[in-house]
């Protein structure tokens, strides 16, 4: 099999590139959600707190999901910080402090991403979800796998309320980001 020149594919073990690539998507992860709300930002309230259909039906419910879950996993990751019961409370009713709260979640998979020992990734937790009361064990880089495709399913929900209120579309192609934002991620 052939690689792109500088590929280091054939001689880093397998877990060195599942750092990178964890790292790459908390930063990702970071920089969408910034996009995001940033878009939200420019919405009425009304429009706002609208149900616009989505699972969650608004955007503001949308956003105040992805805290909660995220609070979630990262309680069942690291055994630390707060982990709500219902996948649908509201947290924060004003965006300010919801906007605070995400760019902490964000920071805290940065962080975690960043301090885990290569060997983590296939490391089993254990845990109750909150919707199925029947504890589960799982390799904690298909929970993180989990995590960032849960962050991007959602963001596209509200991506679609944005562009059903008449909203300009947000990129929020990964790609765009390591074009710019994330070229430390292409070498």
């Amino acid at each position: 099999m052939q690689f792109a020149v500088g590929s280091n594919l054939e001689t880093e073990p397998r877990d060195m590139l599942m750092q990178r690539y964890f790292q790459m998507l908390a930063d990702y992860n970071r920089w969408a959600n910034g996009r995001i709300y940033d878009a939200c930002s420019t919405l009425s309230d009304e429009d706002y707190r609208a149900d616009r259909g989505a699972f969650f039906g608004s955007a503001h419910r949308t956003l105040n999901h992805l805290v909660v879950a995220d609070r979630i996993w990262l309680r069942r990751i690291t055994g630390i910080g707060t982990a709500p019961t219902e996948l649908n409370v509201i947290l924060y009713e004003d965006f300010a402090g919801l906007r605070a709260a995400r760019e902490a979640e964000d920071e805290r998979f940065i962080q975690l991403t960043s301090s885990l020992e290569r060997d983590a990734f296939s490391r089993i937790v254990s845990y109750t979800p909150v919707t199925v009361p029947t504890p589960v064990s799982e390799p904690l880089g298909v929970m993180l796998a989990h995590v960032f495709n849960h962050q991007t399913h959602h963001r596209g929900q509200v991506h679609a309320i944005l562009t059903s209120l008449g909203q300009q579309s947000v990129v929020l192609d990964m790609i765009a980001f390591l074009r710019k934002e994330g070229k430390q991620w292409m070498a």
